[in-house]
C-alpha cells in the first residue's frame, strides 16, 4: 500500500461514517496525542533492555503494533486535512536537521 492509497482509504473510511465533521485539526491532534500517550505507556516502565526486546513479549508486541498503527493513521489523516504532503514535510525537516546538526568530521 502506498501513502496515497492509505490517504484514500482513510478519507473513504471517514466519509462512509460521516466523520469528516469530527476530523478537525484540533480533534485529530488531540486523538494523535492520546494514541502517542498510549504508545508511551507501553514502554514507560520497561528497562532499556526490555524496550529493545519488545517483540519477545507477544502481548506487548501486539499492543505496540496497534498503537504504532493508530499514531500513523491519525498523523496521516491530520496531514491530509491540513493539506500537508508528509514526504515533502519530512524531507524539509531532515534537510534542516542536517544543517543544524552537521556530520562529525
Amino acid at each position: 500500500m502506498t501513502l496515497e492509497d492509505l490517504i484514500r482509504r482513510l478519507r473513504e473510511f471517514a466519509d462512509a461514517r460521516d466523520w469528516e465533521q469530527f476530523h478537525t485539526p484540533k480533534n485529530l491532534v488531540m486523538a494523535l496525542s492520546g494514541e502517542a500517550g498510549e504508545l508511551t505507556s507501553l514502554f514507560q516502565w520497561l528497562t532499556p533492555e526490555e524496550s529493545a526486546n519488545w517483540r519477545s513479549d507477544p502481548e506487548l508486541e501486539a499492543n505496540v503494533l496497534d498503537e504504532i498503527a493508530d499514531v500513523t493513521l491519525y498523523l496521516v489523516r491530520l496531514a491530509d486535512v491540513l493539506g500537508i504532503d508528509l514526504y515533502e514535510a519530512a524531507a524539509a525537516k531532515i534537510e534542516r536537521n542536517e544543517l543544524r546538526f552537521p556530520r562529525k568530521s
